[in-house]
């Protein structure tokens, strides 16, 4: 943004510099020539008086005297022709009098041709020049005078005119480049300062605001829109926070309660319930882990993961027996595949909760009698658990909405259900970097897929 602003104003304005500089060395250019051939002219008509006067006495003393005095001074040849086009006076050796080209223009003065300045395309187009006035008696023309001008003085003025201009100019531009700089910046700063408290609130800085006292008034009007709407997701955060913390607090007890009861139930029964009442104490713990993970998250902001080497066939089966009475009472059975042995260093309770999303979706949504496969595996670096039901499925274009929150297919409304329970799956698996995938397989049903990257493998 900041380099389109800068373009948006420097292009313009480098432009315009140039062409006034431009504009302003050509004029000074064009004065510099026309004053050089105007001062020539008016040399000129000078010595064409003095010239006819000693035309007219024959001597040629006063023209030739005030000819080299005029060529020491300005350098500039001076030469004086007879009617006949000979060199009848001059300053000196007049070498470019007798030159094939000055003749020439002598012929036209003493046809009766006045002197006119020379015209040119470009006024740093300065060539030597020479200008021829003829000499007129009562009508008659009875000789020609001719200046020889050597265009180096001019020249030299016009660069340095030039060159003072190009400095300006230069000047100029690098001083319009220093202060569209700045206004880039006095616009963008509250922008910037957007930005990085949009940063820091994405980094969970839910306090992060922004000043108003600078930048233009539009930009100062979005920087207040941002600071209320961030006070209001603040706010937001708060109270959902505030939620989390006391529904986990308050379960605790319960939970704690329930497991007693569980602790004392189990003195007064047989052996044969040992396996049961051992499955309810690690229900009853892994409930203890996911509220203790929600009271941290309510409390700190954010879930600190706990990754430890797991086998994930291990835990699908474990996760399947949890399962199982549930899903017996509607007929539904499970079946393992994959391989027997996945290990994994990952976050155990995330992927026991995710897992269990997509085992609650797949045994509401298969028919009675029906089977949900499981199956584990490793892809290099991945391990995938694959949970496949026989259900209605979904359509192909609707199977990339099944993870949206609370998105449900028209074809399965009337099965209770709120559907979140892929997205929430997704989420869980998304905070240890990894995803979930929906296919529809052939044989009708669906086949979700939860992959667990991990650099490691036992």
């Amino acid at each position: 943004m900041r380099a389109r602003l800068v373009v948006v104003f420097l292009v313009p304005l480098v432009a315009l510099l140039l062409g006034l500089g431009a504009a302003a060395a050509w004029g000074a250019a064009r004065g510099i020539q026309q004053e050089f051939y105007a001062t020539q002219i008016g040399d000129l008509g000078s010595f064409v008086t003095t010239a006819r006067q000693g035309l007219l006495s024959g001597s040629a003393t006063v023209f030739e005297g005030e000819a080299r005095r005029y060529q020491e001074v300005y350098g500039i040849e001076v030469a004086l022709y007879d009617a006949a086009g000979t060199v009848w006076a001059s300053s000196g050796d007049a070498p470019r009098a007798t030159s094939p080209e000055h003749v020439d223009e002598v012929r036209l003065a003493l046809s009766g041709r006045r002197a006119e300045a020379p015209v040119s395309g470009s006024p740093w187009a300065l060539a030597d020049s020479a200008l021829v006035e003829p000499v007129v008696d009562d009508g008659d023309v009875i000789g020609a005078v001719l200046l020889a001008a050597d265009v180096e003085a001019p020249r030299r003025a016009i660069f340095r005119q030039t060159m003072v201009l190009v400095v300006v100019v230069v000047a100029a531009i690098g001083l319009g480049v220093a202060l569209v700089f700045l206004l880039a910046r006095w616009v963008l700063s509250p922008v910037r300062r957007l930005d990085r408290a949009m940063v820091a609130i994405e980094r969970g800085e839910m306090d992060a605001r922004v000043a108003v006292d600078t930048g233009p008034p539009e930009l100062r009007r979005m920087t207040r829109v941002f600071n209320d709407m961030a006070e209001q997701i603040e706010r937001t955060m708060a109270r959902q926070r505030e939620f989390a913390l006391n529904a986990s607090h308050e379960l605790r007890n319960p939970l704690n309660a329930l497991l007693l009861r569980v602790e004392h139930l189990a003195t007064g029964l047989g052996r044969e319930w040992d396996d049961d009442v051992e499955e309810t104490r690690e229900e009853g713990r892994r409930m203890t882990r996911i509220l203790e993970t929600l009271l941290g998250l309510a409390r700190n902001g954010r879930a600190d993961s706990t990754f430890s080497a797991v086998d994930l066939s291990v835990l699908a089966a474990r996760r399947a027996d949890a399962w199982r009475d549930v899903a017996a009472e509607r007929g539904i059975s499970f079946e393992h595949t994959g391989d027997e042995r996945v290990m994994s260093v990952t976050d155990r309770m995330i992927v026991e909760s995710a897992l269990d999303a997509v085992i609650d979706n797949a045994v509401k949504y298969s028919p009675p009698g029906g089977t949900v496969e499981i199956g584990v595996r490793r892809d290099g670096t991945v391990c995938i658990l694959t949970v496949r039901d026989r259900g209605p499925g979904l359509p192909s274009d609707d199977a990339a909405l099944a993870t949206h929150r609370f998105w449900r297919s028209t074809d399965t409304a009337e099965i209770p259900g709120t559907g979140l329970g892929l997205s929430i799956a997704v989420d869980l698996l998304a905070s240890i970097d990894g995803e979930l995938t929906v296919d529809t397989p052939e044989g009708g049903g669906l086949a979700v897929s939860l992959v667990v990257r991990d650099g490691a493998a036992a």
